[in-house]
Parts: C-alpha cells; structure tokens; sequence
C-alpha cells in the first residue's frame, strides 16, 4: 500500500463542484462520520472524454499521482478499466457486465492477475429501474437517488457502497467485511468512483 491510510476499511467519498471536470475527495473513517486524518486522494475526471482516464492524486494541486484508472477501449460499451500505477503496474480490472446491467448495474471486480476476487451489483432492482427512468427526464441528473451497492465475494459480503442524501455525490464506502484485505483498497476506492462516474457508460 502507498500508505497506513490505504489499510481503512472505510472511505467518505464526496464529489467537488468544478465547470469542466469531475473532481472528487476521498477521505477514510474512523467512528461514524469521524474522518481518519485527512483526504488520503484526489480525483479528477474530464467531462466529455472519448477515453476514460481518471486520475488519483494525494494532493489537490494534483502534484502526487497516486493510481489512475483508464479504459481499455474507445467508448466501450461493455466497459473494462484498467487500475494501475502512474508506471503503468496493474492494481486490478473492473470490468462492467454489460447484459447484467440492463436490469441492475452489475461490475466484476478482479485482482492485479485478472482473476476475480468480488462482484458489486446494486442491491435494489426498483431503485435501479427508478434511476434509468429518471436519466431520460430532462435535468434527470439534478434528481439525487439514492443507490446502495454490495460488493460480494465467494465467501459472503465484503462491503457495501451507499450513496447518502443530499444534493451534491457523497459515498460511503464500508469494506469491513473484509478483514483478510482480499479487495487491495485503491481498487475499492476506484470501484466507488466508477460506480459514480461511469454509470452511464
């Protein structure tokens, strides 16, 4: 891990308001709401991108790049993303399942050898249904709804990601269900921002 505040098995996640980027804080939890010391990453997102590349940097001068998450293809539609180091060094794949997600948004989640260690799908099939009405509506995205992820493994639930209520994008991110560190958190972290940012990919 790049540092002790990547071994947190809990994230606030909380979009920034900015006109021509996506940009996003993270920061871990202790107790409740209690934040864990300061925003462990930064992440920008641009608007409009043939390409999928985000990046996450420790600072908001976008100084220290920490990992990025990148596409593998030109609008993708199945959606497969790479999670590496600024070198270029796998961290993990997450990779959308197209079919699946029709109905609930359904993403594979897999290790720096590609193989599969968890699988995030939304928990609600009324919520997600309610969500894909409402991006048709006119100014549907000023509508927040409230979506809850489970990341689950073989062995039973690892954690889940809830979007709070309010206006602006907040996530809690809550990986407690796995002490074993089987989800290296980065990945976790990337997870929660594409199930932000590329949902409509």
């Amino acid at each position: 891990m790049a540092s002790d505040a990547w071994s947190s098995d809990r994230f606030l996640i909380d979009q920034l308001v900015r006109p021509v980027a996506n940009l996003y804080r993270v920061t871990p939890l202790a107790a409740g709401d209690t934040p864990a010391g300061g925003p462990v990453a930064f992440v920008r997102q641009k608007r409009m991108a043939l390409k999928e590349d985000i990046r996450f940097f420790a600072d908001e001068d976008e100084r220290d790049e920490l990992f990025r998450l990148k596409a593998r293809q030109m609008l993708d539609v199945r959606g497969r993303f790479d999670v590496t180091s600024p070198a270029g060094e796998p961290i993990g794949v997450l990779d959308k399942q197209f079919a699946r997600s029709l109905l609930r948004s359904t993403w594979n989640v897999l290790d720096a050898g590609e193989r599969q260690i968890a699988v995030a799908e939304e928990r609600s099939v009324p919520v997600a249904l309610l969500r894909r009405v409402i991006d048709f509506v006119p100014y549907g995205e000023l509508v927040p709804i409230l979506f809850h992820f489970t990341i689950r493994a073989d062995r039973g639930d690892l954690g889940s990601l809830t979007r709070r209520w309010g206006l602006r994008d907040r996530y809690m991110l809550d990986l407690s269900g796995d002490p074993e560190r089987t989800l290296d958190r980065r990945l976790g972290v990337a997870l929660a921002i594409a199930l932000d940012a590329l949902q409509s990919r």
